[in-house]
């Protein structure tokens, strides 16, 4: 049950990015006027919205999970700071908060080693599965049980 509960969270989390992207690339001049208003580069807001999807679909999909974990709880406290800073304003101070504890949530997607349901998930099990089975061969070869396995060279310093 925990595992569904992991992905379904995983999954939310993610949702929040990919559509706040989109948003961004529906809209990119006002986006753009928006940055530079907090005093960001032009033509900051398309990175920003690819980076947003990007990052989202990863954390949906689990490909690299813990790397864009990572990067997007640098991403939430960089925004909390830069553009939800003004605590005057009751929607900018719940933004703020709302960001610091997106970034925590981040953080501890990034402290779990082990992901269920994950791109990241099967690959680590295809790894292991494929080092077991180079463990198995090699043995096979040293009881001389696999053919051709007289062909197999000792390297001198192992003899």
């Amino acid at each position: 049950m925990s595992a569904i509960v992991a992905f379904v969270g995983r999954v939310m989390m993610a949702a929040l990015f990919v559509l706040a992207g989109i948003n961004k690339l529906g809209a990119l001049a006002a986006t753009d006027s928006y940055f530079q208003s907090l005093g960001l580069p032009a033509n900051f807001a398309l990175p920003a919205a690819v980076f947003e999807i990007a990052a989202g679909l990863a954390i949906a999909l689990g490909i690299f999970t813990r790397l864009f974990a990572l990067l997007l709880a640098g991403f939430c406290l960089v925004t909390a700071v830069l553009a939800h800073n003004n605590f005057a304003d009751p929607a900018q101070a719940a933004n703020f908060l709302k960001n610091v504890a997106l970034a925590g949530g981040f953080l501890v997607l990034f402290a779990q080693r082990h992901m269920s349901w994950s791109y990241d998930t099967m690959r680590e099990r295809r790894k292991a599965d494929s080092a077991v089975r180079a463990a198995e061969l090699r043995a096979e070869r040293a009881e001389g049980r696999v053919e051709g396995a007289r062909d197999v060279r000792i390297p001198n310093n192992e003899v």
